[in-house]
């Protein structure tokens, strides 16, 4: 095997070690309600992971070395990054929005901010779905890991750029039907486009164009508050697109 082959395996590797090093640093910072930077390091590393993420595929692509264990690979560095590291972040924060009584012992003894771990599993159960499943060579069945990860990301970033938005992500209800709704998006039945382009003209790929677009300004216009705003977009647009795309076309 050529060096260039071992490239893509790598950057792969890289994705995992940005989750490796944002989980440590996680297990070893207690305060993050008054020490929210603290949280920061996890956060940009899923954004170098998101990077790696993309490159890889990029490069087995481009160099034509895609190989079924990259596949594999590629898929439980995703769940360490884009699994269990956010869904820790998202205890994290569920634990810092308490108020009296909210984070005690629930039904049949369950400690209630142990929700946010359903984003782990959820997103190991997409993953395993994506690589068996055949419909998703061009485009996606269920909120693909990384957008997750990037919403949960987001949220120290907001704390600590955008202070005047933290009631509103340090609330407690909100990140618990978060953790809920994003768990079962991430394996619903729900077609959503991939930014894979065959092509550059604007009628092929109008609906990406518009989502990139919009994007583009939503984070020039609100920086980090942007994010989860984006990631609710383009599931709204997937949606919109899919129901123009059943309408019968007229004759």
């Amino acid at each position: 095997m050529t060096i260039k082959s071992h490239i893509p395996n790598a950057l792969t590797c890289g994705n995992l070690l940005c989750g490796i090093l944002g989980l440590n640093v996680l297990f070893t910072t207690e305060d993050f309600v008054n020490q929210p930077e603290a949280m920061l390091l996890p956060s940009l590393l899923i954004g170098l992971a998101l990077v790696c993420d993309w490159l890889d595929g990029f490069i087995a692509r481009m160099l034509h070395v895609s190989s079924p264990i990259g596949k594999e690979l590629d898929s439980l560095a995703d769940m360490v990054t884009f699994g269990v590291l956010p869904a820790f972040i998202m205890l994290k924060l569920i634990e810092g929005s308490c108020t009296s009584g909210t984070c005690t012992v629930g039904l049949f003894g369950f400690y209630k901010p142990y929700i946010a771990f359903a984003l782990a599993i959820f997103s190991a159960l997409r993953l395993a779905k994506f690589n068996v499943d055949t419909r998703q060579s061009h485009s996606f069945i269920g909120v693909p890991t990384p957008a997750n990860g990037m919403v949960v990301a987001s949220l120290p970033l907001i704390l600590v750029y955008n202070p005047e938005f933290r009631d509103y992500v340090l609330n407690y209800n909100t990140l618990i039907v978060y953790s809920v709704v994003m768990s079962y998006l991430l394996v619903a039945e729900l077609p959503l486009f991939a930014l894979k382009f065959k092509s550059f003209d604007w009628k092929t790929n109008q609906v990406k164009y518009i989502f990139l677009i919009l994007s583009a300004i939503l984070l020039f216009l609100l920086k980090f508050v942007a994010v989860p705003l984006i990631i609710f977009i383009y599931i709204l647009i997937s949606i919109i697109d899919n129901f123009i795309k059943k309408q019968p076309s007229e004759a």
